[in-house]
């Protein structure tokens, strides 16, 4: 259930105003995969596909272009990243995969941007400005993303601690 509710916060995220590069995108991704239904890994990638679709076209009235298939393929990389933390969830396997999740991210849209569109010459000095430019946004990404993983992949482990208090403090009330 947290793995839906993790997607649908992301994409809810992405229509409301927030620094740009700052969502939780990558984070659900990574707990939907390690801990969402392997038949439902479709679902996550419809609604955030479909997010796109409607952000590009009606709020920002862009055109719909092939570098959005780039983002489309990521989205499923991550999820497979994340089935790969599967049952040996570590803190240090969950901030490596958040980590390859900005990189991977960064590199691709970046590349996928210099060759969309003709906003930088098409030579390899074009697409080092590509890069230079999402600079800026990089940084965000990585804040947002370790961030949001972390969150994600530790709230099940609090609202177990807390079930567990919780049942011992009524145990306590049950004997008195």
């Amino acid at each position: 259930m947290l793995a839906y509710l993790f997607v649908l916060f992301a994409v809810a995220v992405r229509f409301l105003p927030h620094p740009l590069a700052f969502t939780p995108v990558a984070g659900s991704l990574l707990f939907f995969g390690a801990r969402g239904p392997r038949r439902q890994m479709w679902v996550p990638l419809v609604l955030l596909a479909a997010s796109d679709v409607i952000l590009t076209k009606v709020f920002y009235a862009y055109p719909f272009s092939w570098d959005h298939f780039v983002t489309w393929v990521w989205y499923a990389a991550i999820l497979w990243l994340g089935t790969k933390l599967g049952a040996k969830v570590t803190p240090l396997r969950v901030i490596g995969a958040a980590l390859a999740s900005s990189a991977s991210f960064f590199l691709l849209s970046n590349l996928a941007v210099w060759a969309a569109w003709d906003m930088y010459p098409k030579n390899l000095g074009g697409l080092m400005m590509s890069y230079a430019a999402g600079l800026p946004f990089f940084r965000r990404a990585i804040e947002g993303d370790l961030l949001f993983t972390v969150a994600m992949f530790a709230t099940p482990v609090a609202l177990h601690a807390l079930a567990g208090i919780f049942s011992k403090e009524s145990d306590h009330t049950a004997a008195a």
